[in-house]
Order: C-alpha cells, then structure tokens, then sequence
C-alpha cells in the first residue's frame, strides 16, 4: 500500500486519522496511541504479508535488548551489556543479510566456484534497511546509556509509525520518542494539518506526476537495452536517474507530510543531492 495509492488516501488514511483525532478528543490518549500503532502494523503487513510475523517478532526482540541493557547494574553490568548487545545486533544483521544478500552471495559463489546451488525463493521485504538500522542505532544507544526507559507504547510507535516505516527517513529516539510522550501532540494542530496537507500534496505530485510517467518511459528500454537507438538509450537513462530522484524526494515529502498531520516532526532526509560537490556530500544529502 503505497502513499499515492488509491487505497490509502481515501480509504486508510481518512479511517486512520479520524478515529485518531476523535480518540485523543476523548481524552483517550493511550487507545489513540495504541490504535495508531495497530494500524501501522496493518499497514506494514499489506505490503509483506509473509515477513510480517519476523517484522513483529525483531521489534518485540530489541524492545526486550534494550530493556535489559538498560536495567543492568553490579559488577558483571558491563560485559553482560556488551553480551546482549551482541545478541542484538547479530539479530538485526542476520536477517536483513539473509532475506536481502542470500541470493547475491549465491549466484556470486555460483560465478566464482562454478557451483550450482540453486537460488532460495526470498521475497525482499519491504523497508527491511529502514527499520532494521533504526533498530541498531536504538540498540547502540541503549549499550551507550543513550536512552530513558521508554514505555512499550511509545517504542512502538518510534519504530513501527508508518509514515517514515517503509521509506524513511531513518528516525533518531531522542528525536521521535519525546515527541510522543508530549501531551501536546494529541492536541490537533491546524497549522500542523494545512503545512502537512500541503508538503504531502508536493510528493504526491512528485511521485505521480513526474516519477512514474518517466519511469514507465524509460522501462521499455532497459528490458531490451540492446534494440533501442543511441538517442533512445540516453533519453532512457536521463529520464531514470530523473524519476529514481523524484520518487525518493516524493517519498520523503509525504512522510514528512504525514508527520505533520499528527504533530510529529520527522526530520528532513531529502537534501537536493544533485547538487552535491563530491560523493560523500551526495550521500549525506541523500539519505
């Protein structure tokens, strides 16, 4: 389910952000908090269905690290947090490398050795980076006595909020969490709501008036690069690199956007990496 479908803007959003709305009107503030995070694991499950019992079992699985590297005093404190921090992150980087490097080290061990092992049939999860390194810099902190003991609650909204879940941007603790345990973010915010409508309506724009047109321009080449003219090929290849930079800059426009709605700041991710002065700058801009 994407931002710019359909089924999300007039179907999930509206259902989602009035019942939010009308929770925290009753003063019902830990329901509406609840109820967001039920229906950004909703969200999450449209999109990967059959990870989705990993994706809830990871996020219950460093809730858990965090806390008991956080509950750690005594004589022992520092290996046994170094322990679990091991655990931890061991964790998060076994499954982000087996469902997104198994068949790449497959088919190069197949290249290099000449081997025939066949390739596993892995369907990639979707925001599976995202997530996975927001788990590792909360996990970091906790080793590093970075982090409060939050509640369940709000480290599930931190984690699994579904404007920035499968796209980014990749959001800091320290920067988030407070800002769902602030009882004024359940207060709506008109000047939050117009500002979030309209930087939402700039992505959207980006991703379905420029990204996809150009996308599905430039697709019919690179299936058969081999038959197309030189013209075409450039065309092809400048209309890619321009519609791979809007749907990112879309993306990261409507989840800033949607943030909004809920009088959560996300922090900008998208900083124009076109104008970058060498590569490192790019990457920063970039992501």
């Amino acid at each position: 389910m994407i931002f710019s479908s359909y089924k999300f803007l007039f179907v999930f959003l509206p259902i989602v952000y009035t019942v939010y709305l009308i929770l925290n009107k009753l003063k019902m503030d830990v329901i509406a908090k609840l109820w967001l995070v039920m229906a950004s694991f909703y969200f999450y499950a449209q999109g990967s269905k059959s990870f989705f019992p990993f994706f809830v079992g990871s996020v219950g699985f460093n809730f858990l690290i965090g806390y008991l590297i956080g509950k750690q005093n005594g004589k022992y404190a520092q290996t046994t947090k170094k322990a679990l921090l091991i655990i931890g992150l061991a964790e998060n980087i076994l499954l982000l490398g087996y469902f997104k490097y198994t068949n790449f080290l497959i088919s190069n061990y197949n290249y290099l050795t000449n081997a025939q092992i066949p390739m596993k049939t892995i369907v990639l999860p979707i925001g599976i980076s995202f997530f996975t390194f927001q788990l590792i810099a909360y996990l970091i902190d906790s080793y590093r006595g970075m982090t409060k003991d939050y509640s369940l609650l709000n480290y599930l909204l931190f984690i699994t909020f579904f404007p920035q879940l499968i796209v980014g941007p990749i959001v800091h603790h320290k920067d988030v969490v407070p800002q769902f345990e602030n009882k004024k973010q359940s207060i709506f915010n008109m000047e939050n709501f117009i500002l979030g409508i309209f930087i939402f309506s700039l992505g959207c724009g980006k991703k379905v008036l420029l990204a996809d047109p150009l996308t599905s321009f430039a697709q019919p080449y690179f299936k058969n690069a081999a038959g197309g003219s030189f013209w075409l090929g450039w065309f092809s290849a400048i209309a890619y690199t321009i519609s791979y930079y809007f749907d990112l800059s879309g993306y990261a426009d409507m989840a800033i956007g949607l943030g909004l709605l809920f009088n959560i700041k996300l922090p900008q991710n998208f900083n124009s990496p076109y104008k970058a002065k060498d590569f490192q700058e790019y990457w920063r801009r970039w992501h």
